[in-house]
């Protein structure tokens, strides 16, 4: 794949363009593999994968996965290595929500970007239940793609992750 990157220097009059090529290694480096909802029953509420996993292997993905963050208690660390990736996830409520991420992510930012995701549905939501994320599935998709876009965090400033929802709201009302 070829990228083309367009710099703007203010000294210079012109745009320079420079032209490299990336490989499928470099673009994967950092990524975001899944983002999982699940409640303690191990019931899941919300999945999204930015990579192509079939069904049977996200059933058993799914099932593994929730079993390992379940297991463990509070005291212990959020993030687990897990096969070829790392787990981050953390626990609100009834709700544990996990991030399966590549090796070289950054966990810190994974753990924040979930705080963020919590605090942007509660902000939607008016203090966000299990029950809303059931009931306006699409809802809390649009604001997961709004911040995760093909496995990479884009957006975290709340009002920026909304607007698309509350234009969506007007149009509704209308």
């Amino acid at each position: 794949m070829y990228l083309f990157v367009l710099v703007y220097f203010p000294e210079v009059q012109f745009p320079l363009t420079f032209c490299y090529k990336e490989t499928i290694s470099e673009r994967n480096r950092n990524m975001i593999k899944f983002f999982l909802m699940v409640n303690k029953q191990g019931q899941t509420r919300l999945s999204r994968y930015y990579e192509h996993v079939e069904i049977q292997k996200r059933t058993m993905l799914e099932t593994e996965v929730i079993k390992n963050c379940l297991s463990r208690s509070k005291e212990q660390c959020s993030f687990i290595e897990y096969k070829d990736f790392k787990l981050v996830y953390r626990q609100y409520a009834a709700l544990f929500i996990v991030v399966g991420i590549n090796e070289t992510e950054n966990e810190m930012a994974v753990y924040e970007l979930i705080h963020n995701f919590v605090e942007v549905l509660d902000k939607y939501f008016s203090r966000v239940s299990e029950l809303d994320i059931m009931f306006n599935l699409d809802r809390v998709h649009i604001i997961l793609d709004e911040m995760v876009l093909n496995g990479c965090i884009v957006e975290t400033n709340k009002n920026r992750i909304l607007a698309p929802l509350l234009v969506l709201d007007k149009m509704a009302e209308s």
